[in-house]
């Protein structure tokens, strides 16, 4: 193994980017909230993921904020920048340009939308690998990417021919993470990367947690991951329990159809920390919308993030 993967643990925050109202990309916004969350003590970020909008972006303005990312998180946490794209030609392109602006790794989503056949994937990625000298993540999100997945042995397969060095398994579901840290979770870093079940999937052997509600819950996530880390699953349940009123926002469209993207924007504005916007179709929540959020942030105990842990210590 090329790499050193032990500084790929923990809570990575899939950051937000901030747009301004006229949907142009705000670098200072952007900045502000990534160091925001290193502050709070995340272990590293992953920029331009899906909730980093990357299919949003022009390739130019990726790269702005792989060079911007660096310069914020100035050597306080690992950086990965999302690279992929559909065409390889332009997954190098993208990978090459965070390489030369000190990305710490990549994380390649599986060709979109064209649904390309399985043996095409795989030379997309020994592809990539061929072309750059960082870690590689895969981001094994089908449902989302339209593309076959990479089973567990497929996956160990690429980590064993030093193709793959880290996955992001975005699935409900945690057998892939069971499979992998069985097949091969002494030479990878097995991220999960879903809502559903950040929980299990520690007890199931996964190093961190990458999603979009890091950027509103980094503290509880951070946590229950040293909860799970001394063994004590009873304390990470009780984390999980009061993160959860948080993922059901979504998962239940409890305040209605709207992106979780822009929940997190109109909470992290509750909070004073300016959420900005996101580039259009995904449109700000609307005035009920933002009601129905605050009322059940109150309930929940979420209206002040600094006191949404109290009393978690009690039996």
């Amino acid at each position: 193994m090329p790499y050193s993967l032990s500084k790929f643990r923990g809570i990575f925050p899939a950051a937000l980017t901030m747009f301004d109202r006229e949907n142009n990309l705000d670098e200072e916004a952007s900045a502000r909230h990534w160091d925001w969350l290193i502050r709070q003590g995340v272990d590293g970020l992953v920029i331009a993921g899906t909730s980093g909008e990357f299919i949003a972006l022009e390739n130019e303005e990726r790269v702005r904020l792989f060079r911007l990312a660096r310069e914020v998180a100035a050597g306080r946490v690992p950086v990965i920048c999302g690279s992929g794209h559909y065409a390889t030609k332009l997954t190098i392109e993208l990978s090459q340009a965070a390489e030369q602006h000190g990305a710490d790794a990549l994380i390649v989503i599986l060709p979109y939308y064209q649904k390309p056949y399985k043996p095409a994937v795989i030379r997309h990625l020994r592809d990539v690998r061929q072309a750059v000298d960082l870690p590689i993540m895969l981001y094994n999100n089908p449902a989302n990417s339209a593309c076959v997945d990479l089973n567990p042995r497929d996956v160990a397969q690429l980590v064993d021919q030093d193709v793959l060095h880290m996955v992001k398994s975005t699935y409900e579901t945690v057998v892939p993470v069971h499979d992998l840290s069985f097949l091969v979770g002494d030479r990878m870093a097995i991220f999960y990367g879903s809502f559903q079940a950040a929980l299990e999937a520690f007890a199931a052997g996964a190093h961190g947690w990458i999603s979009g509600i890091l950027n509103v819950a980094p503290k509880a996530a951070k946590a229950m991951y040293e909860a799970c880390r001394r063994n004590d699953v009873a304390m990470g349940f009780r984390i999980w329990k009061r993160i959860l009123p948080l993922v059901h926002l979504y998962t239940h469209q409890q305040i209605g159809p709207v992106s979780d993207l822009a929940t997190y924007r109109s909470i992290l504005n509750f909070w004073g920390l300016k959420g900005g916007y996101s580039r259009n179709p995904f449109y700000p929540l609307d005035e009920a919308q933002e009601r129905e959020l605050r009322k059940r942030l109150e309930i929940s105990g979420w209206m002040d993030p600094e006191h949404a842990l109290d009393g978690i210590g009690d039996a």
